[in-house]
């Protein structure tokens, strides 16, 4: 699957239980369209999103900036103490493109989030 969002906020380095990393951000997907009476309505749909290929990614991932994002949607749902059901959204990502945000942006190599590999190269 394939989403084009923009970052709504600083991409973190995190670590699990088990000690690996893995880059967590949050992207929204803002969708306007028009309803049966034909009012305009605004919609913002917000994804929390787990890179795991490589953390050199992070720092380039800021607020505001726009992403193209592949991988695979899916929910976490949990209940709280009181009892109560909360889900959201996660995106599990595998491959990160990067295409407009602050300027520091453009010297982003186009494989930051993926690790090279002798079998990469093209001679």
């Amino acid at each position: 699957m394939e989403i084009t969002a923009r970052l709504a906020g600083d991409a973190q380095v995190k670590k699990t239980k088990d000690n690996r990393e893995l880059v967590a951000f949050t992207v929204v997907i803002n969708d306007r369209f028009k309803t049966k009476d034909g009012e305009w309505k605004k919609e913002a749909t917000f994804f929390n999103c787990a890179y795991w290929v490589s953390t050199a990614i992070a720092k380039h991932l800021k607020k505001g900036m726009i992403v193209t994002l592949f991988g695979r949607v899916g929910i976490n749902s949990y209940k709280n103490r009181e009892g109560d059901f909360f889900a959201n959204l996660v995106f599990h990502t595998n491959n990160i493109k990067i295409i407009t945000g602050a300027k520091e942006t453009a010297a982003v190599p186009a494989n930051a989030g993926t690790p090279e590999t002798k079998d990469d190269l093209p001679f």
